[in-house]
């Protein structure tokens, strides 16, 4: 009976986390409203548990910032020029000015900063990345470039773990996030740059740019883990929620595609074309 517990625990990790992997491939292959529907689902849940974190400290108008994300996604999807989304965050910005100052004219107290900078980051820290992934698959070569920023951050995160179980010994961050390990970091960067060969031979497609991928996941990926472990350790939470098993919250499991997303984009999306 000793040997339950973890062995049910790496049973729903794989289960959870194949269910995970068939929904997001699934996603890119169909594209349009699936893919949509994939990346908002994602995107408003992980903004959520953010919400939820933030909660613990400050006052949020969370369906302000809820429509905002919405408005986003969707003018991305509609090909709406920069300053659309620019004009939606600044209008969010004076709504919620709007509630505290009807909070202060009933109440006398009024949170405006913390609400302004907490329900914004949210859509910031979150969403914005999301969107930036959503708007890869409309690239000339969006399949492969999804399915190559995916496989390299997952390939990170498990080569990491497993690397900085069997052999860790020098912390990286040790008032961050205790567990991680130099070695760890190292096996992550190495894991990256060898999911993203293997889909290169399988796919029988040129190294160049696509190594670039690997590159930015196994370097800016583990940074994306730790930003939130900061605010994890910060707000004194273990996870951001309970929604897939073995794994935590939709926040905990796609950390690190966050900041990979952006990066990927700006690579992709801007630099490159």
């Amino acid at each position: 009976m000793a040997d339950s517990s973890p062995s049910r625990e790496l049973l729903l990790r794989t289960l959870s986390g194949a269910f995970i992997v068939l929904g997001i491939i699934g996603g890119i292959y169909l594209g349009g409203t699936a893919w949509l529907c994939v990346v908002a689902t994602l995107a408003l849940i992980s903004q959520g548990e953010y919400y939820r974190l933030l909660g613990k400290r400050l006052r949020l108008s969370r369906g302000i910032g809820y429509i905002c994300s919405l408005a986003v996604l969707l003018s991305a999807v509609e090909g709406s020029r920069p300053v659309s989304i620019a004009l939606i965050l600044s209008l969010s910005t004076y709504a919620i000015f709007m509630v505290e100052i009807l909070r202060r004219q009933m109440t006398g107290q009024s949170f405006a900063v913390g609400n302004v900078g907490g329900t914004l980051s949210g859509v910031l820290f979150i969403v914005m990345p999301w969107t930036c992934i959503l708007l890869l698959r409309s690239l000339p070569t969006g399949n492969l470039v999804l399915v190559s920023l995916f496989a390299s951050t997952w390939g990170c995160d498990v080569m990491a773990y497993l690397i900085g179980a069997r052999w860790g010994r020098n912390r990286l961050c040790e008032h961050i996030s205790p567990k991680k390990t130099w070695e760890g970091f190292i096996g992550g960067f190495l894991g990256s740059f060898l999911m993203v060969a293997i889909v290169i031979y399988v796919l029988e497609q040129p190294p160049y740019p696509l190594f670039l991928i690997g590159l930015v996941c196994g370097l800016a990926g583990q940074m994306g883990d730790l930003a939130e472990s900061l605010l994890k350790r910060e707000l004194g939470e273990k996870d951001s929620g309970r929604l897939i098993p073995g794994h935590g919250g939709a926040l905990d499991r796609f950390d690190s595609i966050l900041i990979n997303g952006l990066l990927t984009y700006l690579l992709f999306g801007i630099v490159l074309t």
